[in-house]
């Protein structure tokens, strides 16, 4: 994986730990914004929110990572790698990969955080770490994400206040140009904001999680086995392909990474006999 000269891992680790956040503004090049926004809009027109959570006048397109070589290489952005690797377990995996459109006149998101599904109680570290890349702009009257500096630290009892206060006046809107990206610690209250302008806010979105984690989306399934043997050691890894030692994530006691040799069939496929059903 190629570095990166001039980022400061340091000063962004430092100000994730400090107020749960941080924000790398030259995180997407103009080549790959036009990228990414192609592939977007090509596979754009299918699947709107169901909720108010996803949202009503939002679109999302999962399973980011599989769907262009612009998301393969945001996934394994060596800058984001080198952050997780600070604040994740080795063998962390890939646990949600989106775009998020949302258009005018939404409503802003309810507070939360993106690790929740994770019932451990408050103050704890994260299980999860959030990447938002902006392909659009993000202004505070577009639908900039909303955010809680340092509320990633607070105890149960803050933390639901703030929740059930609808944040106050320390919400700040997280204002950045297309092209960079904010990261946040996974138990930092955040939530996307109202959309009252007259266009739409695109982003994408990647999270990860500890590799003792179950993940949000299920990749071997969404994932189909040849595109993933089509995607490098590390995305695979990222996908779980891979143990987490000492042998979390096997397939029938062989290494999960067999499984994209072409021709590889399950042990129990294997041994089913015709009249087994």
């Amino acid at each position: 994986m190629t570095g990166y000269a001039g980022f400061d891992v340091e000063a962004h680790a430092g100000r994730l730990a400090r107020d749960g956040f941080t924000l790398i503004e030259d995180f997407l090049s103009p080549g790959d914004i036009a990228e990414a926004r192609a592939r977007i809009e090509a596979l754009s027109g299918v699947h709107r929110g169901r909720n108010a959570f996803e949202g009503f006048a939002t679109e999302r397109i999962y399973t980011l990572v599989a769907r262009g070589a612009v998301f393969e290489r945001m996934t394994e952005d060596a800058r984001i790698l080198a952050l997780l690797d600070r604040f994740l377990l080795p063998g962390y995996l890939l646990t949600a990969s989106q775009s998020i459109r949302i258009d005018p006149g939404e409503a802003a998101q309810a507070l939360h955080i993106d690790d929740a599904f994770y019932r451990l109680p408050r103050p704890r570290p994260a299980v999860s770490l959030t990447l938002i890349a902006a392909i659009d702009a993000f202004t505070d009257e577009n639908g900039a994400t909303d955010i809680l500096p340092g509320s990633h630290l607070w105890d149960e009892a803050r933390a639901a206040q703030a929740l059930a206060a609808g944040g106050g006046p320390d919400l700040v809107p997280a204002v950045m140009p297309a092209g960079a990206a904010i990261v946040l610690q996974g138990h930092l209250i955040h939530r996307g904001g109202a959309n009252r302008s007259q266009a739409p806010r695109l982003a994408v979105t990647n999270q990860y999680c500890q590799p003792w984690a179950r993940t949000q989306e299920n990749f071997f399934l969404g994932v189909p086995r040849e595109r993933a043997a089509a995607l490098s050691p590390r995305l695979q890894a990222l996908l779980g392909y891979e143990i987490w030692s000492p042998f979390m994530g096997h397939v029938t006691g062989s290494h999960p990474a067999k499984a994209l040799i072409p021709g590889w069939s399950a042990p129990v496929a294997c041994d089913l006999s015709p009249d087994t059903g």
